[in-house]
């Protein structure tokens, strides 16, 4: 299951449980109509909550990603967990964005909006 929250130039997503192809197409189906309307966008991807994810579900990141290469300039991935930081920057080989992981929701947040980030 995931959570959406958008704004100009952002989109936001946690993921909790297990994240399946069908929370990816959600989130794909939101993230393709900000990049129509405003251009590229920049990710916030929640990751804390999630149990784990379905193998479609990567094949599906690796495809999107290639196929919007140039449409994301900041990417934040929050997670303790050492797999998904080094998906992340695996990921990053796919596209052209500045990709960054964070534990803490804040720093993550400052850091897309160019903010001063919290000790």
């Amino acid at each position: 299951m995931i959570t959406k929250e958008h704004s100009d130039g952002l989109v936001a997503i946690a993921v909790f449980g297990e994240f399946t192809l069908a929370d990816y197409k959600e989130f794909e189906e939101l993230v393709n109509y900000k990049i129509k309307f405003e251009g590229p966008v920049n990710l916030l991807i929640d990751l804390r909550e999630m149990s784990g994810f379905t193998i479609d579900v990567a094949w599906e990141e690796i495809r999107y990603s290639r196929e919007h290469k140039h449409d994301f300039g900041k990417i934040a991935v929050i997670t303790e967990d050492q797999w998904a930081t080094w998906s992340a920057w695996v990921s990053q080989m796919f596209v052209d964005a500045d990709v960054q992981v964070f534990t803490d929701e804040l720093n993550a947040r400052a850091w897309l909006t160019d903010a001063e980030t919290v000790a």
